[in-house]
C-alpha cells in the first residue's frame, strides 16, 4: 500500500510539473507574439514617416542673423536682447504649398516635451507656387531669468499641400546657451566719448582765445586822437595859471604869502 501511495504522489508531482510548464511556453509564446506585433506597429509607423518625408517637396533652411554664428559653432542667445534668424522655404513640387504657421520656444534640456517658455506664433498663410521661394524673418528674445544655463530651443514651420495635408518643419531643435550680457563701454562707445571731449577742449581754447585779443584790442588801441586832445591834463606849474579872473586885493594879499 505504501508503494501505491508513494507512485500515486510521484505521477501528481510529474502532471502538475507538466501543467506548469505548458503554462510557461504558452506565456512566453503570448509575449513574444505581443513583442512581435509591437515591433511590426513600430515599424510601419517608420515607414510611413519615411514616406511622408519622400512625399514632401519643401526645402528648408534656418540662418541666424542676431547674433551671427559661425558654421558648427555652438549657439549663445543673449538673455534679454533680441535675437533674430531667417527661414528659407523653397518648393521643389509641381503644386502650390501654403505656409501656415512659425513659431519658436524654449525647451526643457532633458525633457524637450516640457515647455520652458513659448514664444510669438506668427500666422502666415502664405502661397508658394511651384518652383518658388521665400524668405521668412522671426525675432524673440530669451528672458533675463535664464541666463547662464542651456535650454532646448525648437523652432518649426507649419504648412500645408494642395490636397490640405499638414505638414511640420522641425528647423532647428537642439541645446542653445542662454548667456548674460556684460554691460560696460565697447570701443565704439570709448571713441565718441573721446572725441566729444576733445571737441570740447577745441571749442573752450578757441573761446579763450576769441576772448583775449578783443580785450587786447580794447586796452591797448586807447581813445581816439579827437578825444586825446580835448582832455584836460591839469596844471603842472603856477605860471601856467590864469589869474586874470582874481581880484587884485587878493592877489596882494596872496603875494605877501609866497603865492
Amino acid at each position: 500500500m505504501e508503494f501505491k501511495w508513494m507512485l500515486l504522489c510521484l505521477s501528481l508531482l510529474a502532471v502538475s510539473t507538466g501543467v506548469t510548464r505548458a503554462e510557461d511556453e504558452i506565456d512566453a509564446d503570448e509575449e513574444m507574439i505581443v513583442s512581435e506585433d509591437q515591433g511590426l506597429v513600430e515599424t510601419e509607423g517608420d515607414e510611413s514617416m519615411i514616406e511622408d518625408l519622400e512625399l514632401s517637396d519643401a526645402d528648408t533652411y534656418l540662418l541666424f542673423t542676431k547674433p551671427v554664428f559661425e558654421e558648427k559653432a555652438s549657439i549663445e542667445l543673449p538673455a534679454g536682447r533680441l535675437s533674430e534668424f531667417l527661414v528659407g522655404f523653397t518648393n521643389k513640387g509641381s503644386n502650390d504649398l501654403v505656409l501656415e504657421t512659425l513659431d519658436a520656444s524654449l525647451r526643457y534640456p532633458m525633457d524637450f516635451n516640457f515647455h520652458i517658455q513659448n514664444f510669438t506664433t506668427v500666422l502666415l498663410e502664405k502661397t508658394i507656387p511651384p518652383g518658388s521661394q521665400a524668405t521668412l524673418g522671426y525675432a524673440f528674445i530669451p528672458a533675463d531669468a535664464f541666463a547662464g544655463r542651456p535650454f532646448g530651443l525648437s523652432i518649426n514651420l507649419a504648412y500645408r499641400d494642395y490636397e490640405g495635408k499638414q505638414m511640420i518643419s522641425k528647423l532647428y531643435n537642439d541645446t542653445v546657451n542662454i548667456i548674460e550680457v556684460e554691460e560696460g563701454l565697447d570701443g565704439e562707445t570709448l571713441f565718441l566719448y573721446v572725441l566729444m571731449a576733445a571737441a570740447c577742449v577745441l571749442l573752450l581754447v578757441g573761446g579763450q582765445q576769441f576772448l583775449y585779443s578783443v580785450g587786447k584790442k580794447r586796452v591797448g588801441g586807447g581813445l581816439p586822437s579827437r578825444t586825446r586832445a580835448n582832455l584836460e591834463t591839469g596844471t603842472k606849474t603856477s605860471k601856467q595859471i590864469d589869474m586874470d579872473w582874481v581880484p587884485k586885493n587878493v592877489l596882494n594879499h596872496l603875494s605877501k604869502f609866497g603865492f
